[in-house]
């Protein structure tokens, strides 16, 4: 199957934990060939799915020799001569790390100008995500910063859904607004709400009212063992098939798209 999945929102409302969660339970088919992009700044993505401390993971933003091999021009610089159309598609399986189905990319940041800068880092970023989005028949779920920052007008389109993740609180409900308009700006067409820790029927009430006009792909209420992972730095549920069968239903949601 191939699904491309964006997962938005503001930070805190745990969008990293439900990216993890997501791939991990998407790649409980052997069938899909699961990447996961840890596209934020702060990259943690790592950690909700397992991959211990002592296997670091250089971002593609940092690997050097290989944006300059690349690009025929050294990171940092701005200007001057340099593919705009780089060979990436070996990069998913050179610089990437596996556990229990899930491939992580950590996309990394760009230190000389920002996401938008025209350089040879950037130029790498860019082409690596419009070629998993796509060139690639796999599952690919991406834990964007806070918006849609990294997802350029030349792969949204293709994109499938972008699921915006909200809490009860007021902040996290006016930002899911903000991502919809940046999201629509660069092509996407389908977007969703995962209401997140959820403590009963009136947080789920009041993600309704207040976000009327989004579809509602799902509930994931407050539990005991994300929040003792999150605190401990580990994954939640270690046997992913122990997890909230709302979960899943989600999971099912997404597939459905596809078939």
């Amino acid at each position: 199957m191939s699904l491309k999945i964006a997962i938005g929102g503001k930070g805190g409302v745990g969008k990293t934990t439900v990216t993890a969660l997501l791939a991990r339970c998407l790649a409980r088919d052997e069938n899909n060939k699961v990447i996961a992009i840890d596209a934020d700044p702060v990259a943690n993505l790592a950690a909700g799915l397992g991959i211990p401390e002592d296997q670091p993971i250089t971002p593609i933003s940092e690997l050097s020799d290989l944006i300059a091999e690349r690009t025929g021009a050294q990171p940092g610089t701005m200007g001057g001569f340099f593919t705009l159309n780089p060979k990436v598609d070996d990069i998913p399986e050179r610089f990437s790390l596996e556990k229990d189905g899930v491939r992580l990319l950590v996309m990394g940041t760009v230190k000389s100008g920002g996401s938008g800068c025209i350089c040879p880092e950037s130029t790498i970023l860019k082409a690596l995500m419009n070629h998993l989005v796509l060139y690639r028949d796999d599952v690919v779920v991406m834990d964007m910063e806070a918006g849609v920052e990294h997802l350029g007008r030349a792969t949204s389109s293709s994109v499938d859904a972008l699921i915006v993740v909200v809490n009860p609180g007021a902040r996290s409900r006016l930002a899911a607004e903000k991502i919809r308009k940046l999201g629509r700006d660069i092509g996407i067409t389908n977007f969703f709400v995962l209401g997140n820790r959820i403590k009963d029927e009136e947080d789920k009430k009041l993600i309704r009212e207040s976000l009327s006009d989004f579809e509602i792909l799902g509930f994931l209420y407050e539990n005991a063992d994300i929040v003792a992972s999150d605190r401990a730095g580990v994954r939640a549920f270690d046997d992913i098939d122990s997890a909230p069968q709302e979960l899943f239903d989600i999971v099912d949601s997404l597939t459905a798209m596809k078939k």
